[in-house]
């Protein structure tokens, strides 16, 4: 340890000893270090309370000053430790028989035998009063609290009581301010009259309710001034505020694959006592322009079950694709505690296009399901993660479509992190259209592959098989994979390396490999993505050099 006065060294220590000596001595101001006695004095306390406070009452100090260097050492000798002779915790009261307690109990570190250590002591004590809480024991109270030390003997003698008293339980719930009818909010309540306290259920009714977007602020509070009456049950009060009936969002990127892309949302988040919600999006870029429609009807179980009423519109133009599309849906999801989600929808969709050398107009009707979950933790960044998604749909001439078609397609993309330096993404997706020939599909049923969602090294969806004058038809499968190694340089700024492989095909699969480097921010609205990537095979003639630029979430 350096500081401005004198030095100090500290010699004889290791692992968390060392740690709470440096805690102790960092309360001494640097302009008070020296080698004075007097300052001594003040190390000598210092460290004297680190090591006991772990359990060594008997260290011994020896100095060495340094007057011509103004350096001061201090040789520490820990000696015998002081270790636990009786461990006397008992817990009375409703929460004896509770097994959180136990279990909070047996984890702790002290027993007997071991070397005391006052932080475990003082955690065990904290632990026990912060879980009555947690758990509706709102009366209670530690009858004993003695840590006796005998120093001689180096032993120490722990007794804790805690008289837990009774446990509260949830009582009637009053909600206030509500603007949607009082059976829809009450559905989103975990817990029912009656049942044992638990704050971790206040938690989650106080997310349930966020969920929705139908309230600008949420308050759920247990009415306490009811503890000590006599009665067990504790009255509960939601307090909601209405969120606003209109939310507009604009906003502007960029890429390279669609190059500047803006954006327009207006959602209204509740329109009726039911819950009832309508969203809109308008997107634009030089190659394709879209609008969406929503409209959404929760059912019963309001977060895990609901409707959505979906048409849209786009026009697509990019590199032999031509086409203008719209789309009318209707879906049912599911949302299950396991975290998969399941929907079940039909879609009618008719498509005016050319593609390449076709020209035609399809109109397809298509039911189909499809499954997806997605896990992560660590922010906008995630240091681990993963997304599994499958769907399938089917159309069929005896069900209005143009032509018989089974389409099915998955992804599945795992991120995983070692140590806070190392990150790693691994992907494989595709699909396929089961059909006698992808001339009988519209194109934005068929597959291309090339740009930043897939093979790097080439050129936004410029994959796929051509037709006589050489124009691209799009095809009936296609697969990609991609495995990615990213390292921190510093702070929020990471450095990635990474290999793409995969094709679109009809027949047989021409596998082709994109590889390159990038640059990666982990900005406050998500990761921003600068990607210098090489074709490996692509044709004689092409670009085998793209640089792809965006800005947005990995799973």
């Amino acid at each position: 340890m350096s500081r401005a006065e004198a030095t100090l060294n500290v010699n004889g220590l290791s692992s968390e000893v060392e740690d709470n000596v440096e805690a102790y001595l960092s309360a001494i101001p640097e302009e008070d270090y020296s080698t004075s006695l007097r300052f001594q004095s003040r190390v000598e306390d210092s460290i004297t309370q680190a090591v006991r406070a772990l359990g060594y009452y008997h260290p011994v100090l020896h100095f060495t000053a340094n007057e011509k260097d103004q350096e001061l050492n201090v040789d520490v000798t820990l000696g015998e430790p002081v270790v636990i002779d009786t461990v006397d915790i008992a817990v009375s009261g409703e929460a004896k028989d509770d097994p959180a307690f136990t279990r909070l109990i047996k984890s702790s570190p002290l027993q007997k035998g071991k070397r005391l250590n006052h932080g475990d002591y003082d955690a065990l004590k904290s632990g026990l009063r912060n879980l009555a809480l947690k758990r509706g024991y709102f009366e209670g109270d530690f009858s004993t609290t003695r840590l006796e030390i005998a120093p001689e003997l180096n032993k120490a003698f722990i007794h804790l009581h805690y008289e837990s008293g009774i446990r509260y339980h949830f009582g009637p719930t009053k909600i206030l301010g509500s603007q949607i009818e009082e059976n829809r909010v009450y559905s989103l309540v975990p817990f029912e009259e009656g049942d044992p306290y638990l704050a971790s259920k206040i938690g989650q009714l106080n997310q349930n309710l966020s969920s929705t977007s139908w309230f600008s602020s949420v308050y759920v509070e247990p009415d306490l001034s009811k503890v000590g009456d006599g009665n067990r049950e504790l009255p509960m009060t939601i307090q909601l505020s209405p969120q606003s009936r209109h939310q507009v969002e604009t906003g502007i990127g960029y890429s390279t694959d669609v190059g500047v892309r803006g954006s327009l949302s207006w959602r209204r988040p509740w329109l009726n006592p039911q819950g009832h919600s309508f969203d809109s999006s308008f997107s634009l870029s030089k190659p394709e322009q879209e609008i969406v429609v929503g409209y959404k009807i929760p059912l019963e179980d309001v977060l895990h079950e609901y409707y959505r009423i979906q048409y849209g519109m786009k026009h697509l133009d990019n590199n032999d694709t031509t086409s203008f599309e719209s789309s009318l849906g209707l879906e049912r999801h599911w949302a299950f505690d396991s975290g998969w989600h399941r929907t079940l929808f039909i879609r009618l969709l008719n498509e005016d296009f050319t593609q390449g050398s076709q020209e035609d107009q399809f109109t397809m009707l298509l039911p189909g399901v499809s499954f997806s979950k997605t896990r992560t933790r660590g922010g906008p960044m995630p240091t681990w993660g993963d997304k599994q998604s499958i769907t399938f749909e089917y159309g069929d001439p005896a069900l209005f479509s143009q032509t018989r078609v089974l389409r099915v397609l998955g992804r599945t993309t795992w991120i995983r992190s070692y140590k806070k330096n190392h990150r790693g993404i691994f992907y494989v997706g595709g699909g396929a259209n089961f059909t006698d020939s992808v001339y009988d599909l519209p194109p934005s049923l068929r597959f291309f592959a090339g740009g930043d969602n897939n093979l790097r090294g080439y050129k936004y969806e410029s994959i796929s098989p051509k037709d006589s004058k050489n124009k691209l038809t799009g095809a009936k499968y296609m697969a990609t994979t991609s495995l990615e190694y990213q390292y921190r340089v510093y702070g929020d700024w990471w450095l990635a390396t990474f290999v793409d492989y995969g094709d679109a095909w009809n027949e047989t699969p021409e596998w082709k490999t994109g590889t390159g480097i990038g640059i990666r921010w982990a900005s406050p609205v998500g990761p921003v993505r600068l990607d210098f990537a090489f074709g490996l095979d692509a044709d004689e003639g092409a670009d085998k050099f793209q640089i792809h630029f965006g800005l947005g979430p990995e799973l």
